[in-house]
């Protein structure tokens, strides 16, 4: 009986670690086993990467609105304060938006967390 050595399926096995090495330099995108590494390193820094990204958007977004309300006579930690005092349910990410493109609006809810604040 002729040896099974399973070939489409370990040539598209191949061919699918290599495809996803294209553009690596060197060995690691010809030779298997250096590709296969490489490959599979390249995962875990984009999986970490992901992770990463939404804690460093936080991140601008803290020292936007802080800059902004300082600006305004509000430390940062008083701003988020104020606004759950004030009921007001904005976001990081819109109140960074808000402070970088609509001053005005900015200034209008920094006052209504001012007037929370005050009470």
């Amino acid at each position: 009986m002729p040896r099974a050595t399973n070939a489409p399926a370990s040539r598209l096995r191949r061919k699918r670690i290599l495809a996803q090495a294209k553009g690596f330099r060197g060995k690691r995108h010809r030779i298997l086993s250096d590709a296969r590494n490489a490959v599979d390193r390249a995962n875990v820094q984009a999986y970490r990467g992901r992770k990463q990204k939404k804690r460093q958007y936080r991140a601008l977004w803290t020292v936007r609105i802080n800059v902004a309300c300082r600006k305004l006579g509000l430390k940062y930690s008083d701003l988020i304060h104020g606004l759950k005092l004030a009921n007001i349910a904005l976001d990081r990410k819109i109140l960074a938006d808000l402070a970088a493109t609509d001053a005005e609006a900015f200034a209008g809810i920094v006052q209504s967390a001012k007037a929370a604040l005050a009470k």
